[in-house]
Protein backbone atom coordinates (compact mmCIF):
# COMPACT_ATOMS: atom_id res chain seq x y z
CA UNK A 1 0.00 0.00 0.00
CA UNK A 2 2.87 2.20 0.22
CA UNK A 3 4.23 1.97 -2.90
CA UNK A 4 1.03 3.23 -4.93
CA UNK A 5 2.60 6.82 -5.08
CA UNK A 6 5.54 5.30 -7.04
CA UNK A 7 3.00 3.87 -9.90
CA UNK A 8 2.40 8.28 -11.25
CA UNK A 9 6.14 8.31 -10.72
CA UNK A 10 7.52 5.85 -13.37
CA UNK A 11 4.66 6.61 -15.52
CA UNK A 12 6.22 9.80 -15.46
CA UNK A 13 9.53 8.59 -15.82
CA UNK A 14 8.39 6.91 -18.89
CA UNK A 15 7.13 9.46 -20.82
CA UNK A 16 10.22 11.28 -20.44
CA UNK A 17 12.98 12.23 -23.11
CA UNK A 18 15.25 9.51 -24.58
CA UNK A 19 18.83 9.43 -25.67
CA UNK A 20 19.11 11.10 -29.17
CA UNK A 21 21.25 8.13 -30.59
CA UNK A 22 17.76 5.81 -29.93
CA UNK A 23 15.11 9.17 -31.05
CA UNK A 24 17.07 9.21 -34.61
CA UNK A 25 16.87 5.36 -34.87
CA UNK A 26 13.01 5.31 -34.14
CA UNK A 27 12.44 8.03 -36.33
CA UNK A 28 14.44 7.00 -39.09
CA UNK A 29 11.20 4.44 -40.31
CA UNK A 30 9.11 7.24 -39.89
CA UNK A 31 11.05 9.32 -42.15
CA UNK A 32 11.08 6.47 -44.47
CA UNK A 33 7.11 5.90 -44.33
CA UNK A 34 7.27 10.08 -44.99
CA UNK A 35 9.26 9.34 -48.40
CA UNK A 36 7.58 6.66 -49.80
CA UNK A 37 4.58 3.78 -48.73
CA UNK A 38 5.93 1.00 -48.13
CA UNK A 39 4.22 -2.95 -49.04
CA UNK A 40 4.30 -6.02 -49.43
CA UNK A 41 2.63 -8.71 -51.50
CA UNK A 42 3.01 -12.48 -51.28
CA UNK A 43 1.52 -15.15 -53.05
CA UNK A 44 1.71 -18.89 -53.11
CA UNK A 45 -0.01 -22.56 -53.14
CA UNK A 46 -1.04 -24.93 -50.25
CA UNK A 47 0.06 -28.24 -49.62
CA UNK A 48 -3.85 -29.00 -50.99
CA UNK A 49 -3.48 -27.18 -53.95
CA UNK A 50 -5.19 -23.78 -52.60
CA UNK A 51 -3.80 -20.51 -53.61
CA UNK A 52 -2.94 -18.03 -51.32
CA UNK A 53 -2.14 -14.34 -51.49
CA UNK A 54 -2.00 -11.61 -49.20
CA UNK A 55 -1.06 -7.11 -49.20
CA UNK A 56 -0.14 -5.21 -46.88
CA UNK A 57 0.39 -1.46 -47.83
CA UNK A 58 1.97 1.22 -44.82
CA UNK A 59 1.22 4.84 -45.72
CA UNK A 60 2.07 7.41 -43.53
CA UNK A 61 -0.25 10.77 -43.09
CA UNK A 62 3.01 12.59 -43.59
CA UNK A 63 3.28 11.15 -47.19
CA UNK A 64 -0.38 11.99 -47.79
CA UNK A 65 0.31 15.27 -46.97
CA UNK A 66 3.82 15.36 -48.75
CA UNK A 67 5.66 16.35 -45.37
CA UNK A 68 9.60 16.51 -46.20
CA UNK A 69 11.07 13.47 -45.01
CA UNK A 70 14.10 15.67 -43.35
CA UNK A 71 11.67 17.71 -41.53
CA UNK A 72 9.79 14.88 -40.36
CA UNK A 73 13.01 13.12 -39.17
CA UNK A 74 14.00 16.53 -37.30
CA UNK A 75 11.14 17.24 -35.78
CA UNK A 76 10.35 13.36 -34.35
CA UNK A 77 13.99 13.43 -32.70
CA UNK A 78 13.52 16.75 -31.05
CA UNK A 79 10.12 15.47 -29.57
CA UNK A 80 11.68 12.34 -28.50
CA UNK A 81 14.47 13.18 -27.07
CA UNK A 82 14.43 17.06 -26.38
CA UNK A 83 17.71 18.06 -28.73
CA UNK A 84 18.13 18.04 -32.57
CA UNK A 85 19.82 15.30 -34.06
CA UNK A 86 23.50 14.85 -34.22
CA UNK A 87 23.44 14.74 -38.05
CA UNK A 88 21.21 15.28 -40.72
CA UNK A 89 19.23 12.22 -42.63
CA UNK A 90 20.62 11.81 -45.56
CA UNK A 91 23.88 10.60 -44.07
CA UNK A 92 22.45 7.89 -41.87
CA UNK A 93 23.35 4.59 -43.84
CA UNK A 94 20.24 3.49 -43.31
CA UNK A 95 18.46 5.56 -45.23
CA UNK A 96 16.02 4.60 -48.07
CA UNK A 97 14.62 7.80 -49.49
Amino acid sequence: MRALWLIPLVALVACGPIPVQRAEQQCLGRAQLAAKPRGMVSAGVTSGGNATGGLKLEVSSDYLLGRDPSAVFDTCVYQKSGVPPTRPLYSFPEWKG
